[in-house]
């Protein structure tokens, strides 16, 4: 096994199965789907839906069953859903699962930017990411960062999605790289505030509510230069992460200026997730790395006030 040669399987497998989940999740939405689960106190990490286990039960299957070598890697899905006993639980590669990114919105019907997300890691980084917004356009969203690729795109169901994916034009050398928009979320009750802190320091920041979309096609065409979130997740935080150091820029702590990595993380009872500590910045571009590092290195690292 390499990390090639799963990369390639992954590649492969994880379009169409992506594609079908994003149907079934169009579907799900119409219907009154939330389920109880979770219980940290904040809403938009709380929400839970039949959605989110309906697909990671499909994406699990599909790792499953699409290739042997898979199941020599571990699985790290947001759910507890899933054949999940049937892979490795010590390989250093892994392949992490949030089956609806943006549950919140997806639930309550506020906005298209909830999506599907699949990524590989080792323990410093990630290798591999696929990414699927349903609704984001008459036919959803691609965005995939590969060894040597990243696209973001329309799909098109008159297409295999592999080939729609094959299509796309690599973005790392075609794309603005001026605007000033960055992320936050994690903050609790505390996020517009943040934001407003951003916007200080000649930044634009923008909270879930206030951004039109998923932050990943945003960051992959260069709508949005970067994100300051508290305490990301393993799930979905990472693809920001690939495509920020895809394009020559890190996602940093901010107290320390070091780079994020998969050694160092914290498991969060109350949301039932495992999260990386303490506050992340996050951007393609060195300059806004340092202005967010600066303005947030002495905000409380710790997440919950109680």
């Amino acid at each position: 096994m390499t990390t090639e040669s799963v990369i390639r399987s992954l590649q492969n497998i994880l379009p169409p199965v992506m594609r079908w989940s994003g149907a079934v999740a169009r579907r799900l939405r119409l219907f009154n789907i939330a389920v109880e689960g979770k219980s940290s106190g904040n809403a938009s990490t709380d929400a839970l839906t039949l959605a989110d286990l309906s697909v990671q039960e499909l994406l699990v299957a599909a790792l499953r069953d699409g290739d042997p070598i898979l199941r020599t890697l571990r699985v790290e899905g947001e759910e507890t859903t899933g054949d999940l006993a049937r892979f490795s639980t010590t390989s250093n590669l892994a392949i992490a699962i949030d089956p609806i990114d943006g549950t919140k919105q997806y639930r309550d019907r506020t906005g298209n930017g909830y999506s599907i997300i699949v990524h590989l890691h080792d323990e410093l980084t990630p290798l591999y990411s696929l990414v699927f917004a349903p609704e984001m356009g008459e036919h959803g969203t691609w965005v995939e960062v590969s060894p040597d690729r990243l696209v973001c795109g329309p799909d098109d169901p008159g297409r295999s999605a592999r080939s729609v994916l094959d299509a796309l034009p690599d973005l790392r050398s075609q794309r603005p790289t001026t605007d000033r928009r960055i992320y936050l979320i994690g903050f609790q009750h505390n996020d517009v505030r943040r934001a407003r802190d951003v916007d200080s320091a000649e930044l634009l920041g923008r909270t879930c509510d206030e951004m039109d979309g998923s932050i990943y096609p945003l960051m992959a065409t260069g709508e949005y230069a970067g994100s300051l979130i508290h305490s990301p997740n393993i799930y979905d935080f990472p693809v920001s992460m690939h495509i920020a150091r895809t394009l020559g820029g890190d996602a940093l702590w901010v107290h320390n200026q070091q780079p994020v990595n998969y050694r160092d993380l914290w498991v969060d009872q109350r949301a039932r997730m495992v999260r990386f500590p303490g506050i992340v910045a996050c951007s393609e571009h060195r300059r806004v790395l340092n202005q967010l590092c600066q303005l947030a290195h002495d905000w409380n690292p710790v997440r919950y006030a109680d």
